[in-house]
């Protein structure tokens, strides 16, 4: 079975890092972008499995790539998940009406967004 593809898209080095070492050693293969429009175009290109996505970005944010992915038919089927520090109240339905498919606030509980992350992929769970 061939690795799935996750694609990043997270302005903080460190935690794109981060995340990214920690789903290679799960069996992830990754691509990472450092701001919106390199994630659009990332996730153009690359037909990702699935896209973590932050949504406070610079240039384009993560809400208006998450509504650009999603109206377009080459990769409105690539699910997505919205990574913020946003956890106000609202925060997690204005991230599912722009068309994420799930959400994980920082930060990041990987149990669970790798939990999140299996289940939009149709994986069994991989556990911790």
């Amino acid at each position: 079975m061939s690795q799935p593809v996750v694609l990043i898209v997270e302005d903080n080095s460190i935690l794109r890092d981060m995340v990214s070492r920690r789903l290679r050693r799960r069996g992830y293969s990754i691509v990472t972008a450092s701001d919106g429009e390199l994630g659009l175009t990332a996730a153009q290109i690359q037909k990702p499995d699935i896209i973590l996505l932050d949504m406070s970005l610079p240039g384009m944010d993560g809400w208006s790539v998450a509504t650009k992915l999603k109206s377009d038919d080459e990769t409105q089927a690539i699910p997505l998940i919205a990574l913020t520090a946003h956890a106000m109240q609202g925060d997690r339905e204005r991230a599912l009406a722009a068309g994420c498919d799930d959400y994980e606030s920082k930060p990041i509980n990987f149990i669970s967004l790798i939990k999140k992350m299996d289940l939009l992929m149709g994986r069994e769970a991989s556990g911790d």
